[in-house]
């Protein structure tokens, strides 16, 4: 079986439009009848196994990619030892593209591609072939596999992963500092030829910048390249394919490249001197000025440090570091005088924090300058001699006495006069004065060290000639004690006496309290004010005394009770002593000397009443008390006006009362008649009991155009309706009817016949519901004659 193919002619490295016409034909390499497999195996029949002869065989096949041409480009030919020529056998092709990619003559075995390949995508096929018996359909060789490789050409430009890239470099480096690599890819193949072989070179950025052909790793190219000249740089990288020679395809990409700051530049000062002023009455840590210095470095390569080195004021004032601004504030350390300095001379020095080693040789990174500070005067108010004055005095000093002085001065050069005052809201029972002059406190009312032991007061001292300018002192006055109060008894002594007392028995212990503070301590003494038959005082020395009895025995019904004063007195100068009488009762005792009764008679006889004389009044309370509670109950159970029990909504209310006739402008207010408008008053309903008395509602007045008739329907509909009203029906009676009314009047009091001339007879023929006006009205006669 031979095998025939055609070669391609190798074009790499020109491009041609169609392939040359020759075409060269390679027979199958011959292949002995038989070949062994593998080793000899016996067999049970005792043969030796054998490989079967293989009727056909070929090599690979190459295709050029990217064909151009407008026919099926032609790949190759499979030719079988058993076609005979007659179209007896058919080529089957099988596999990757097969049917759609390549396509195979049947008879003749000639193998094309339909379009163009393109390597990149795929690099080989892999195809399996077949003749078979076109009318029995069987194989008369078996499937083969192939495979249909392609020729790479040079179709593809590198190209970079990134459009733009972003370095950094620190200036000042040295030459060949490496600052950033980029790479570019080839899809050409790179075992085929140099079509994938990059070479790099710069474009643009020359001669800052340089790149390694082969790495494309971007260098510097100049020493000392300083930031603060320039700072950014755009670099062109350009790479090519080829091996960098003519023909070859290329890409580009751009890089951004940025010089970062190092320590390169010292700060330095703007100005030799600074001139500054500030007021004598800031206070400290007031802030009077800043200075700074400029460093062309940025970030913490242009953080500075202030101090002052030098001057006169290095006391005065002080320097502190603005972390923000890079700022040196200047602030007051101790309070300023202008009287006593007017300027002050600071040398100021900057210094970088964090200096590079390697850039000391363009140092010092310090710079220094100075700093004049000139004091401005100001109105000062007064300054008093202390910061608080002590004054102690005696509770009985004299009124007008001076107790101290306080004194102040202006601090200013001009001295004003000082004028001084108190403060009335920490003296507000006006104890004390001062003198405006001089200053000298005194007493205006006198001390009591008892109720007041100290006193706080607060001195003003202001200029005369501007009074807005002043200033406060704390005046503390300490009450110092002096004996003037007496002792007296600590407590109210509840005292009694057994009627079987015997001489010498203890009856009270006393002891006494004085307001009087001594430096010494309290010490009293006790004893009678006289010679007393019945007790005697026995001072225990320790601030209290013991009352004994003196005779054996007391009788409450001779005498009920003893009066015994006890002295008390001091022992500080002057003595002050004062009298207490103790009340002593006769009362009954048990044998253990047990209170048991005390004279009652005596309590009662200072009061004039005998116990007769109680229970009468008790009596008396108790009869008050009955009768009222009667009068209560008896208002609580008062009947109604109304006196028929029978459905008292039918019934017309009896008040038993004629009224006072025309005169009697209680009755009815003829003014709201014919003023529908006037504001109503709440009058009290006399048909019901006043206790169960409801609120009438109050309803908008009707304009002053109303009739009266309107007004009084709008009433009875309202009266009809109200909720609230009780259940009780109620007679008006209205002596107005309105103007021109051609109806005469319907009240009786303006009839023209007496009330003898009418008969009300047939009011009895109306029904039970109308007895009561029968009998109202039908018993004129008998009233009469009676």
């Amino acid at each position: 079986m031979t095998i025939y193919q055609f070669l391609l002619p190798f074009l790499l490295w020109v491009c041609l439009p169609h392939f040359c016409s020759p075409e060269i034909m390679f027979r199958r390499t011959p292949v002995p009848q038989q070949r062994i497999l593998g080793p000899r195996m016996p067999r049970s029949d005792g043969k030796i196994l054998h490989r079967q002869k293989r009727g056909w065989m070929w090599n690979q096949f190459f295709l050029l990619e990217e064909y151009t041409g407008s026919d099926y480009q032609y790949v190759g030919k499979l030719h079988s030892d058993q076609d005979k020529g007659d179209g007896s056998l058919k080529y089957i092709l099988s596999g990757d593209g097969a049917g759609t990619l390549f396509i195979i003559d049947e008879k003749t075995g000639d193998i094309h591609a339909t379009r163009r390949i393109d390597r990149e995508e795929k690099a080989f096929y892999t195809l399996r072939a077949q003749a078979i018996n076109r009318r029995t359909l069987r194989p008369v060789e078996p499937e083969s596999e192939f495979v249909i490789k392609i020729h790479d050409i040079n179709d593809n430009e590198p190209t970079f992963p990134e459009e733009i890239y972003t370095a950094s470099v620190p200036e000042m480096s040295v030459v060949g500092t490496s600052v950033v690599q980029v790479t570019a890819t080839d899809a050409d193949d790179p075992s085929y030829g140099n079509s994938a072989r990059v070479i790099y070179s710069i474009l643009q950025g020359q001669p800052y910048f340089s790149v390694e052909p082969e790495t494309g790793i971007i260098r510097t190219a100049l020493p000392n390249m300083n930031r603060e000249n320039r700072e950014q740089y755009q670099v062109v990288i350009q790479a090519k394919d080829m091996g960098g020679q003519m023909g070859g395809l290329s890409g580009t990409t751009t890089v951004n490249i940025t010089l970062t700051d190092v320590n390169d530049n010292p700060p330095r000062f703007p100005q030799n001197t600074v001139h500054l002023r500030v007021l004598e009455s800031s206070p400290v840590g007031t802030a009077i000025g800043s200075v700074k210095a400029t460093d062309a470095d940025t970030g913490k390569n242009a953080e500075v440090e202030y101090r002052i080195i030098d001057g006169d004021g290095t006391d005065m004032f002080d320097i502190i570091t603005e972390k923000d601004t890079q700022e040196g504030i200047i602030i007051v350390k101790k309070p300023l005088d202008y009287e006593s300095r007017r300027l002050y001379t600071l040398k100021v020095e900057a210094e970088n924090t964090h200096v590079d080693p390697r850039f000391y040789y363009l140092g010092p990174f310090k710079d220094t300058t100075i700093v004049k500070i000139a004091i401005e005067d100001v109105d000062e108010p007064p300054v008093f001699s202390r910061s608080s004055y002590l004054f102690e005095v005696h509770e009985d000093i004299e009124v007008g006495t001076i107790i101290g002085t306080v004194m102040a001065r202006d601090p200013d050069s001009a001295s004003s006069p000082i004028r001084f005052s108190l403060d009335r809201h920490t003296d507000l029972d006006r104890i004390f004065n001062i003198h405006s002059g001089n200053g000298s406190l005194y007493i205006s009312k006198p001390l009591d060290r008892e109720l007041s032991q100290w006193h706080n007061l607060t001195v003003i001292a202001a200029e005369i000639t501007n009074p807005k300018e002043m200033t406060r002192v704390a005046v503390f006055v300490r009450i110092l004690d002096v004996n003037d109060n007496a002792p007296q008894f600590a407590v109210f002594y509840d005292t009694f006496v057994c009627e079987n007392a015997r001489p010498g028995q203890l009856i009270q212990t006393i002891s006494a309290v004085d307001k009087d503070d001594p430096l010494g301590g309290q010490k009293f003494f006790f004893s009678l004010a006289a010679v007393n038959p019945n007790f005697t005082v026995q001072d225990n020395e320790d601030n209290t005394a013991r009352i004994l009895t003196r005779k054996n025995g007391f009788n409450r019904h001779e005498i009920s009770s003893y009066l015994l004063p006890v002295v008390i007195s001091d022992n500080d100068y002057p003595i002050q002593s004062s009298t207490g009488t103790l009340t002593i009762r006769v009362c009954a005792c048990d044998g253990e000397g047990n209170m048991q009764s005390c004279s009652a008679e005596a309590l009662l006889l200072p009061a004039g009443l005998s116990t007769g004389a109680l229970i009468a009044i008790l009596l008396c309370i108790v009869i008050l008390l009955v009768v009222l509670f009667a009068a209560l109950k008896r208002q609580r159970k008062k009947e109604p006006l109304i006196l028929s029990k029978e459905d008292i909504r039918d019934n017309i209310v009896s008040y038993n009362d004629e009224g006072g006739g025309e005169e009697d402008t209680q009755a009815f207010d003829i003014g709201t008649l014919r003023n529908p408008a006037a504001i109503e008053e709440k009058k009290l309903r006399r048909d019901i009991i006043p206790e169960t008395l409801f609120i009438p509602r109050r309803t908008p007045t009707a304009p002053d155009n109303t009739d009266v008739r309107d007004f009084i329907n709008e009433r009875l509909k309202e009266h009809d309706l109200d909720p609230t009203a009780p259940p009780y029906d109620s007679l008006a009676t209205y002596a107005y009817e309105g103007n021109d009314s051609i109806a005469e009047s319907l009240s009786s009091l303006e009839s023209g016949t007496t009330e003898g001339d009418q008969n009300y007879d047939y009011l009895r023929e109306w029904g039970p519901r109308f007895n009561k006006l029968a009998e109202m009205y039908g018993g004129g006669e008998s009233d009469k004659d009676s």
